[in-house]
């Protein structure tokens, strides 16, 4: 599995429990987790496509 695969299966896996929770808190930190895991597939693609 390589980096962007990885980063891509820890984001999605964070938004699917996010939608299987009810607490507020932990929501909010698990969605910003997959932003921050999505924010780093797009700079390893700008690197990667440049």
């Amino acid at each position: 599995m390589n980096t962007i695969q990885y980063l891509e299966d820890q984001a999605a896996r964070a938004e699917r429990l996010a939608k299987r929770i009810t607490d507020a808190l932990t929501i909010e930190r698990l969605l910003s987790f997959a932003g921050e895991r999505r924010r780093e597939i797009e700079v390893i693609a700008g690197k990667r496509s440049a």
